[in-house]
């Protein structure tokens, strides 16, 4: 007899408990914040009391630069490619090694995805036809550099964007061009 006093009152409770069970409604919930969290806006529309305008984020002070990151002397234009065409890389020459397994590994993260593994152009993007025109590093009219290179990274060429902001220092770019120059060469033997 205690058990099936058990078994209906346990069938009750779970009667009452469904009862009043609506799918079109939430049921209760324990913690409402983590269901329904307030919406802001992206760097607004908050007035926090901290920052002029109501905003989040403010530029950078005026005169300064991001760390491991020096302004780079030549412009986004012809010229400025063709002054960069003659800048040696600023890198040690004794630590080529640990530099290029570096560039190495940064060019299979960014680079190889469109330029191929060996920089023959034929990368998996160009291979399935999504990017078309991506040139061969040994092509003899491109005539390309390690300061070219650079360059072409930092600010973009044709469809193809700028990489710098990928990039965590300008070693790291300089790094890649490195590589790059080494691809050119295995190319041309």
């Amino acid at each position: 007899m205690k058990h099936f006093v058990k078994i209906v009152f346990g069938i009750v409770l779970l009667a009452s408990a469904t009862s009043c069970f609506d799918k079109s409604q939430p049921n209760y919930q324990y913690m409402p914040n983590m269901y329904e969290p307030v919406g802001y806006e992206t760097y607004g529309g908050v007035d926090n009391g901290l920052f002029p305008q109501g905003t989040e984020a403010m530029l950078p002070a005026e005169n300064t630069i991001s760390r491991e990151w020096m302004p780079y002397e030549f412009e986004n234009t012809p010229e400025g490619k063709e002054l960069a065409r003659l800048q040696p890389s600023p890198l040690d020459s004794l630590g080529r090694d640990e530099n290029l397994v570096k560039g190495a590994e940064l060019y299979a993260v960014y680079c190889m995805v469109c330029h191929g593994p060996r920089g023959a152009g034929q990368g998996v993007l160009v291979k399935r036809e999504k990017i078309l025109g991506v040139p061969s590093y040994d092509d003899a009219a491109r005539n390309i550099t390690v300061g070219s290179t650079y360059h072409t990274m930092y600010y973009g060429l044709n469809s193809m964007g700028s990489y710098a902001a990928q990039m965590s220092s300008e070693k790291e770019l300089w790094q890649v061009a490195e590589y790059v120059m080494k691809l050119k060469s295995d190319l041309t033997k």
